[in-house]
């Protein structure tokens, strides 16, 4: 099927990445910043260039499109779904992408930072990708193939059944969504619009990676109001907000319940921001666990060890506020096993060996599961993600490819 179809994932990816898309975490418009539609307008052009007539951005930047089905016949609808915007996490402007032909193993060493190295022993997965082909940045930014690898494997996926007419499947939507790394993806997204029956998000990392679990999550801000005197006059008087938020986080388990000591199923408490003055200050958390009932028993954590370092300095107080983010996707893709299933057996037709994984975050799918709307996460070939050191394999790419369109010829034949 694929003999003689040139990819175009790698080519797409790297123009991709050179376009700034990075969202704001502070801004409260929705998308939070136009930049990111500088990309979103591309992928019109280029879907329409393809010939999916119906390619269109909407008043809040999501891209939706169609490929109409081949098949009188009824099918399911598909959706496949990746986010254009890149983390706010480092620099991501000014990408310069490199290619690393027939990898063997070498330290990459990044040009424009030689200090930023991406070496084996750092990242093992890298010994699976000998001969094959490494996209990473340049060493002073990140590289954006979370998730500008899933963008171009769906678009070189549509490329694909444009080019071939004579297979056989059911109608498929595309969906490109701004400002997931901030947690606003489908904030205003209409479903009904959309019109799939169930999704895919192509947000995922290692070869043949099935996520269908995520983290539950909440945001929690701890506000410290301290006691207030003018510091020439303030002996016995003033409390320091910032000294009181300062203790707060100081008295946070050192050896447990944190990013940086935790893996696997294991759940966190990650203070994220500090910011105030002498008479307020605020902590902003995320707060994270696969079980949403243990979200409670980690906010009440963080509410007792507030409590005790105001409890030591009287007239202090604090306030709490939670804010749901997104659920374990798990809670719903439960109840529809076959939609894991279709890409499971669609892996297995590519030829990838199936890792069936939870992710220790949360992706669109997260949203889209709970607003009805079952998305599961297929592999994009995503490594070390929001860093400097991020980079991705093209075969990765290439086999995803392969899966989205094995996968919609398998729901086509049931």
């Amino acid at each position: 099927m694929f003999q003689s179809y040139s990819f175009t994932a790698a080519e797409r990816f790297l123009q991709y990445v050179q376009i700034d898309t990075q969202s704001d975490p502070h801004a409260t418009s929705f998308p939070s910043n136009t930049k990111q539609l500088d990309l979103s307008r591309l992928l019109v052009q280029e879907l329409q260039a393809m010939g999916v007539s119906d390619a269109a951005m909407d008043e809040w930047g999501y891209v939706m499109a169609t490929i109409p089905a081949t098949s009188p016949n009824h099918f399911p609808v598909i959706c496949f779904c990746a986010h254009v915007d890149t983390a706010p996490d480092c620099p991501g402007a000014n990408v310069k992408p490199i290619v690393h032909r027939n990898y063997q193993g070498q330290d990459l060493i990044l040009p424009d930072d030689p200090s930023q190295v991406i070496r084996m022993s750092d990242y093992p997965y890298l010994a699976e990708k000998l001969g094959e082909d490494i996209i990473t940045a340049s060493g002073t930014t990140l590289l954006g193939a979370d998730d500008k690898a899933g963008v171009a494997i769906i678009m070189d996926f549509a490329n694909f059944l444009i080019a071939s007419p004579s297979i056989e499947h059911g109608p498929v939507r595309l969906l490109f969504t701004p400002d997931e790394e901030v947690g606003r993806g489908t904030e205003k997204l209409d479903l009904k619009k959309l019109g799939a029956d169930f999704g895919y998000t192509l947000d995922g990392g290692d070869l043949g990676s099935l996520e269908d679990e995520t983290f539950s999550a909440n945001a929690v801000r701890i506000t410290f109001h301290g006691i207030i005197a003018h510091p020439g006059m303030a002996k016995g008087k003033m409390v320091n907000a910032l000294k009181l938020a300062s203790s707060f986080l100081e008295s946070l388990p050192k050896e447990t319940l944190s990013p940086e000591t935790t893996a696997g199923r294991e759940g966190f408490v990650h203070p994220t921001e500090v910011k105030g003055i002498a008479d307020q200050c605020v902590v902003e958390f995320l707060i994270r666990d696969f079980q949403t009932a243990e979200l409670a028993s980690k906010q009440q954590l963080l509410k007792e060890l507030a409590q005790q370092v105001c409890d030591t300095h009287p007239g202090t107080r604090f306030s709490m506020e939670v804010k749901e983010q997104y659920r374990n996707m798990k809670e719903i893709l439960d109840r529809h096993p076959h939609v894991v299933e279709l890409a499971r057996k669609a892996m297995e037709i590519t030829g990838v060996k199936v890792k069936t994984e939870c992710v220790r975050g949360g992706t669109d799918g997260s949203r889209l599961s709970f607003m009805g709307l079952p998305c599961p996460n297929i592999f994009a070939g995503e490594q070390a993600v929001h860093s400097r050191h991020e980079f991705v394999c093209v075969q990765d790419m290439q086999k995803s490819v392969e899966t989205l369109v094995h996968l919609v010829t398998i729901a086509a034949a049931q």
